[in-house]
């Protein structure tokens, strides 16, 4: 697998997106945008952040921020779309919840919370930059719930121009635009400033080592998975010996992983595996 390089990534790879969020005036001007709403303040919390502990193994939670008045933001980048992206925004609030608990908060006490996903595709094909949803009563909609969480989805596909602001609409361009569209001028004084501090995180000899730290960390990730699979597969055409447990998890090269999976797949047997892996 061809290693990415941090200067041609854009503002969607979750790296970048992370590092550009850390900087709380970037991450107070999505806020606003993406709710539409004014906020006085936020800081947002290094704690969690890829970006600063890729070793971090909990929920990853690419930008995790407060408020002036202790609303949580929890904003994830999403580039290809996944299965069950409503129970995925039921886990993270969750998460958010659990730990605001833990740190002695009471339940009538917990802040308002938002989980934004910015995706980039349509999310539920209706064609919307911005589907937002909050808990309502189903047999009379006006009464509110008032749980305090809300979950929005944002999408670069949406066709609602009239109906969003522009703004909001301008960062969705930046967000779909490819690596050279996305430093060409947008006419906009926020994704100006966007573009300038991505330049100085490019510029960074620090950010590029953190970033290659992560790299690797996923490289081992994928291997570690696919080492997973493969002698569970064996396992099931009979016993592994100690020698090719061996061979197989000190293999590196995810190509020749690859092809021992679909090896796996086809033989009957450990003994053919054995005899066909080096063909």
């Amino acid at each position: 697998m061809k290693k990415q390089r941090l200067e041609n990534l854009t503002i969607k790879d979750n790296f970048l997106f992370g590092a550009v969020m850390m900087n709380e005036d970037n991450c107070k001007g999505l806020l606003e945008r993406a709710l539409d709403i004014k906020i006085d303040y936020v800081r947002v919390s290094r704690e969690k952040s890829i970006v600063y502990h890729p070793e971090y193994k909990g929920v990853r939670l690419d930008v995790y921020a407060k408020d002036e008045a202790q609303t949580c933001y929890n904003i994830e980048m999403q580039v290809t779309k996944k299965k069950a992206l409503g129970k995925r925004s039921r886990y993270y609030q969750s998460q958010m919840d659990m730990e605001m608990l833990l740190a002695g908060s009471e339940y009538e006490m917990l802040p308002s919370s938002y989980v934004i996903f910015i995706c980039d595709f349509d999310p539920f094909g209706e064609k919307q930059y911005r589907y937002t949803f909050e808990m309502k009563c189903k047999e009379k909609e006006k009464v509110q719930f008032g749980d305090c969480r809300h979950i929005v989805f944002l999408s670069t596909c949406g066709e609602n121009d009239e109906e969003v602001p522009k703004e909001l609409i301008t960062f969705l361009k930046f967000v779909k635009a490819d690596l050279k569209d996305s430093q060409t001028d947008f006419h906009d004084s926020y994704i100006r400033q966007l573009q300038e501090f991505i330049a100085r995180v490019k510029s960074s000899r620090e950010m590029e080592e953190r970033f290659m730290v992560l790299e690797e960390m996923l490289r081992d990730e994928r291997r570690e998975g696919r080492t997973d699979i493969l002698l569970e597969m064996l396992e099931e055409c009979g016993t592994v010996p100690e020698n090719l447990k061996e061979k197989i998890l000190g293999e590196t090269d995810m190509k020749t992983l690859a092809f021992w999976t679909r090896l796996a797949a086809k033989v009957e047997s450990v003994e053919e595996f054995q005899e066909k892996m080096e063909l």
